[in-house]
C-alpha cells in the first residue's frame, strides 16, 4: 500500500484551515496545519510534507512569499523541493513576480514565484482536490 500523502496547510485563518483539512482528510490525505510562517517552517522540518498549501497574505503582509523564499533557498533537498501551491485571493493571472527587475543569482528577472500553482480563494473543494492530486502526481 502506498504511503498516505502529507499535506501541510499554512493559513492564519482557522476557519479556512479547518475547512481545507476536512476536505483533504475526507479524500484520504494526512493533514497538518500551521497558522504562521514560523510554525510552518518548524512543521515542514519535522514532518516532511509531500505538499504545502500556502496562503500569501497573513497578518504582517505577504509572509507567504517570504516563506517560499526561505524554503527554496535556505534548506537542502528534499525540503527545498517540496511542491507548494499558493492559496490566495490574488488571481493567478496577475503579473506578480518574485524579482521583476533584477536577478538574485538563482532566478532571472521576470521569473515567476517558484511554486507549482495557484488556487483562488474562496477555494472550491473539487478544484482543491484536483490541484493537489495533479501536483502530487507531477512530483512523483
Amino acid at each position: 500500500m502506498a504511503e498516505q500523502a502529507k499535506i501541510l496547510v499554512v493559513d492564519d485563518d482557522p476557519d479556512i484551515t479547518e475547512s481545507l483539512s476536512l476536505v483533504l482528510e475526507g479524500a484520504g490525505y494526512d493533514v497538518e496545519v500551521a497558522n504562521t510562517p514560523e510554525d510552518a517552517v518548524r512543521k515542514a522540518e519535522e514532518w516532511q510534507p509531500s505538499l504545502i498549501l500556502l496562503d500569501v497574505m497573513m497578518p504582517d503582509g505577504t509572509e507567504g512569499f517570504h516563506f517560499v523564499w526561505k524554503l527554496r533557498n535556505e534548506y537542502d533537498a528534499p525540503l527545498s523541493e517540496v511542491p507548494i501551491v499558493i492559496l490566495s485571493a490574488i488571481h493567478s493571472t496577475t503579473r506578480l513576480r518574485f524579482y521583476p527587475d533584477q536577478t538574485d543569482g538563482k532566478y532571472e528577472p521576470g521569473e515567476f514565484l517558484p511554486v507549482q500553482g495557484f488556487i483562488d480563494k474562496p477555494v472550491k473543494p473539487t478544484a482543491l482536490l484536483r490541484k493537489v492530486r495533479d501536483t502530487l502526481a507531477a512530483d512523483a
